[in-house]
């Protein structure tokens, strides 16, 4: 095989992406508890999310070994490894030693590991740009140089309906928790090189998915670009904002991904992650 692209589980391969002889996903583990969930195929959101209903404590996840990763590797010329931004796991710092001690057994295979410096959605559009730069049959060189101008243009801006997982991390304090859920404040968040920051908020989730559209409509926007929108137990919220993009934004590449495990974490049920 002359290409591989390799994402790690927080990456939003749909089930048609994983059926490409091209595309593997490497998966994270979750720790719930005193439970491991595996971020493969076996991957069950609800009961997931059930389970981080019921735990007092913040999911934990362990990012994939070296071994892992280089498993992936297995039958490519050219490598092209995708991980969630290294900000938030050691998945990026797992990978860049994989290839170090992959490249040393075979020097022939030329593999690059690109920092998404965001999660979910962003991850797929920077496969989808690897795959459109390959079917182009353009060189290894010029795809990494082309990808990692890509990765720096992506916008990430999403809501959370739901705070317990923000504070049982620590990101947010119980009182702060308590009070935004008392007054039904959603915050509006963003993605700043790697790192999550709030952008904005609003009471109710409607009025912040509008605050949200309005920074994409302000911050200004290419709507000749490819939109992926990541639900978690959202998808008719999703859909609206799909329709808005498309129909007051002029977007015509919109497209809803499922959250895989690592996304649900970030993401609780409720969320719209949306990425450009």
């Amino acid at each position: 095989m002359k290409y591989k692209i390799v994402g790690d589980s927080c990456c939003d391969f749909t089930a048609e992406d994983l059926k490409k002889e091209y595309i593997s996903r490497v998966p994270l583990i979750l720790t719930v508890g005193d439970t491991d969930v595996i971020d493969d195929d076996t991957f069950d959101q609800e009961k997931y999310l059930d389970m981080v209903d019921r735990c007092p404590e913040c999911p934990r996840s362990s990012c994939p070994s070296p071994e892992n990763y280089m498993q992936h590797f297995e039958g490519a010329e050219n490598v092209f490894v995708v991980t969630l931004s290294s900000k938030l796991s050691g998945s990026y710092n797992s990978a860049m030693l994989a290839k170090q001690i992959y490249q040393e057994n075979h020097p022939d295979v030329k593999i690059h590991v690109f920092d998404s410096k965001s999660a979910a959605a962003a991850q797929h559009l920077i496969c989808e740009r690897l795959e459109r730069y390959i079917e182009q049959d353009l060189d290894f060189k010029t795809i990494v140089e082309k990808t990692e101008e890509y990765v720096g243009e992506i916008r990430t801006l999403f809501v959370l309906d739901n705070l317990d997982t923000m504070r049982k991390n620590g990101r947010i304090t119980k009182v702060k928790a308590l009070a935004a859920n008392m007054l039904n404040i959603k915050p509006v968040l963003h993605g700043v090189d790697g790192e999550i920051q709030q952008l904005d908020q609003a009471r109710g989730m409607n009025k912040a998915l509008n605050k949200l559209l309005s920074h994409i409509e302000k911050e200004g926007y290419d709507n000749t670009k490819p939109v992926r929108i990541t639900q978690c137990g959202s998808m008719e919220r999703c859909k609206n904002v799909r329709k808005i993009l498309m129909e007051r934004f002029g977007f015509t590449d919109v497209k809803i991904l499922d959250a895989n495990g690592i996304s649900t974490t970030y993401e609780s049920r409720g969320g719209v992650i949306v990425c450009f």
